[in-house]
């Protein structure tokens, strides 16, 4: 039995107890994972738990808008993808200026 933190403190930060279970089990692999830790102080020691405290403290939320969150993720990766390219491209101009110095 979960005790704490309290269903009726969750639900005053997810309006949904089926909301609530899916952002608590994402946040839950994410930290299985070795995600970053939100807080200071965990009351729990499994991640369920731990997923639930950083609900209840309000440092994760549901994305309002879950398009916008895909298209922010997508130019994320798309500019992380550009600037490899560039160092790439810096790199090989480099390799290239000390084979000409030889």
């Amino acid at each position: 039995m979960m005790l704490e933190p309290s269903i009726d403190r969750l639900l005053e930060r997810i309006d949904s107890k089926y909301s609530l279970v899916i952002l608590s089990a994402k946040r839950a692999h994410e930290l299985d994972e070795g995600a970053i830790e939100m807080l200071d102080h965990y009351k729990s020691v499994k991640s369920v738990g731990r997923a639930l405290e950083e609900i209840e403290s309000g440092d994760v939320i549901i994305y309002p808008n879950p398009e916008a969150k895909r298209e922010l993720i997508r130019r994320q990766e798309e500019e992380e993808l550009l600037m490899q390219e560039q160092e790439q491209e810096i790199l090989e101009a480099r390799i290239r200026a000390e084979n000409d110095t030889m």
